[in-house]
């Protein structure tokens, strides 16, 4: 089993004496993988429903995190094992071309360690900002994902659809890791289960327990069996979103889960690292034998 981090890297924490420091404890104290969240924008009132709260209401209110892939470029000056994650980012409020080069930047200067975790975004009041519709979002995030696959791979590659069209163009630098960064897509519905059954090399779940994962993986495979795949072709992720122990490690392990991305927060660079130590001590370490 694999023990990750969700990245604390919000505002007024995320000092680059805080990320700095953060990603270097995390990496020595052998965490598999840095999730970094995205939200571009918050607000103290919305009509969107949080999913992963009873209330509908997102934890915390409007805290400012920063922009995964900008964040992520920074940790991987900093670092050169642990693996590098979006956990996720909201793709259709997004252009898909400079998403693309920003991924691929990280890829490439990572040595090809990127995650690239994808989803489709639950708050309407945020997309509305950025300029793009709430209603349709699922297809335009298939569209936008085939443009990120064209400039990618190897060819110069043109596409188009009602959401883009792509022009025959060169595109470089490409990803280290081909044909692409593995697409981890996130969410529960069965929507979000036909992408990660169509698009995905991961699926990157929140807020589910063991239990549920279980459910969850099983209506997984029926929609990878009508794609023609099977569950090795897939990783599974899940963040509890709650802190959890070794037993709730075994737990997702016997779901059918490979990685548990836990809450390490530290409420100031004096102390990471003796939350992350204790937490790798905790769950990391005795997790590898698992």
């Amino acid at each position: 089993m694999k023990i990750s981090l969700f990245a604390p890297f919000a505002i007024p924490l995320a000092t680059p004496e805080y990320v700095a420091e953060y990603a270097r404890v995390a990496e020595d104290c052998g965490f598999h993988a840095l999730w970094a969240p995205e939200h571009v924008v918050l607000f103290d009132e919305y009509e969107s429903k949080y999913p992963y709260s009873p209330d509908g209401r997102m934890p915390g209110g409007p805290v400012g995190v920063l922009e995964p892939l900008g964040a992520l470029h920074f940790v991987a000056a900093l670092t050169s094992r642990i693996r590098l994650g979006t956990g996720v980012i909201i793709l259709p409020q997004r252009n898909p071309v400079y998403t693309a080069k920003a991924a691929a930047g990280v890829d490439w200067l990572s040595g090809g360690r990127l995650d690239l975790g994808i989803g489709v975004g639950w708050l309407a009041e945020e997309m509305r900002a950025t300029g793009t519709p709430f209603e349709r979002r699922g297809a335009r995030n298939r569209s936008y994902v085939e443009v990120m696959k064209r400039l990618w791979s190897d060819e110069a590659g043109a596409y188009a659809d009602e959401f883009y069209e792509l022009p025959d163009c060169h595109f470089e630098p490409k990803p280290v890791q081909r044909p692409h960064p593995p697409l981890f897509f996130g969410g529960e519905s069965e929507p979000a289960l036909r992408r990660v059954a169509e698009q995905g090399q991961g699926w990157n779940s929140a807020g589910q327990t063991p239990e549920r994962m279980a459910e969850l993986l099983a209506r997984l495979d029926v929609h990878l069996a009508e794609q023609g795949r099977t569950r090795d072709e897939i990783h599974v992720a899940v963040s509890p979103m709650r802190p959890v122990g070794l037993d709730d490690v075994k737990a997702y392990r016997d779901a059918g889960v490979e990685q548990v991305i836990a809450l390490g927060f530290a409420l100031g660079t004096d102390q990471i690292e003796p939350t992350l130590t204790g937490l790798a001590e905790e769950l990391a370490v005795p997790a590898e034998s698992l």
